[in-house]
């Protein structure tokens, strides 16, 4: 595939992912939890059916012979299924996007702590923009007395719980696990974080009201919105490098509110306006300064 496909791609993959805020907002009968359950319960079924046609009975082996990095991969999938669709049903599409968009930050100050690695001064200055335009968001809502802060504090289990993924994933990939384990494929761990999420959420969304129209809706966030995706992501990952796809992944941010403003008459607030203004600044920058180093390096000398 051309990069330039794999761009366009990838951009229809943010596009997938935006849509679960404004597809909420209409679900007649489902609340909280019980989204939740049937978000995860659809991906379970698509992701099923899409890894069984794609590698046959190999990946059932796979998740039988999973060693500790699978299952707590798992586990972050499922806290990051889970309080996504949870804080998405307590606050504004906005306040959660924004939120959910200091990941990358976030998962630079791990990798310093738990693979030491350095961070340039780029991303020090991106990681304080960004947090100056969190806590604005925080503050401001504090202040309005809004029942909006628990959904917000409920968000950041995401990026967190992301964070730590991704330094696992990296831990793996950089040959810091045990020599002597076999090749982990990390693939069955969205299929495991899945699974989890579903059982966890299910005791807590009983009794189920979700009607036809909401079953639908929710199928439709299963497959389309989260299955979908999350595959071809992955896949991505051998065309485009890790910042690229990064940057790209902002967008989400961008067409999530967007869609929620058109599509259910959902409008960001000041507060959310100006903390996203300055997380999507600080994550930007930090992006283009990192891509337009490695040119740099890159380029013949002399």
């Amino acid at each position: 595939m051309s990069h330039t496909k794999a761009v366009f791609l990838m951009v229809l993959v943010t596009l997938m992912w935006s849509i679960a805020g404004v597809v909420t907002r209409h679900l007649e009968a489902a609340r909280a939890f019980e989204v939740t359950f049937w978000r995860s319960g659809f991906t379970v079924l698509a992701l099923t059916v899409a890894l069984s046609a794609m590698r046959g009975a190999a990946w059932w082996r796979e998740v039988r012979r999973g060693r500790w990095p699978l299952w707590v991969s798992g586990l972050c999938w499922s806290v990051m299924f889970t309080a996504f669709m949870v804080a998405i049903t307590l606050t504004s599409v906005a306040n959660v996007l924004v939120t959910l968009a200091i990941a990358p930050l976030v998962t630079a100050i791990f990798a310093r702590i738990v693979l030491h690695h350095r961070l340039p001064r780029r991303t020090w200055v991106a990681i304080a923009l960004a947090g100056v335009g969190i806590a604005w968001m925080f503050g401001r809502e504090m202040q309005l007395g809004s029942g909006a802060l628990a959904g917000m504090a409920v968000a950041l289990a995401v990026p967190l719980a992301g964070a730590a993924n991704w330094t696992l994933l990296q831990h793996i990939s950089h040959g810091n696990a045990d020599p002597d384990e076999p090749s982990h494929d990390m693939l069955p761990a969205v299929w495991i974080g899945a699974v989890l999420s579903a059982l966890a959420t299910l005791p807590l969304a009983w009794p189920l009201r979700a009607s036809g129209h909401d079953l639908g809706l929710l199928a439709l966030l299963g497959f389309v919105q989260l299955a979908i995706p999350c595959l071809l992501a992955v896949w991505l990952t051998r065309v485009l490098p890790g910042p690229e796809i990064a940057l790209l992944a902002l967008l989400e941010v961008i067409f999530g509110v967007a869609w929620a403003w058109l599509g259910a008459g959902e409008a960001p607030s000041q507060a959310a306006l100006t903390g996203g203004t300055l997380v999507l600044a600080a994550l930007i920058g930090n992006e283009l300064l990192a891509l337009r180093a490695r040119l740099s390096a890159l380029a013949p000398q002399g």
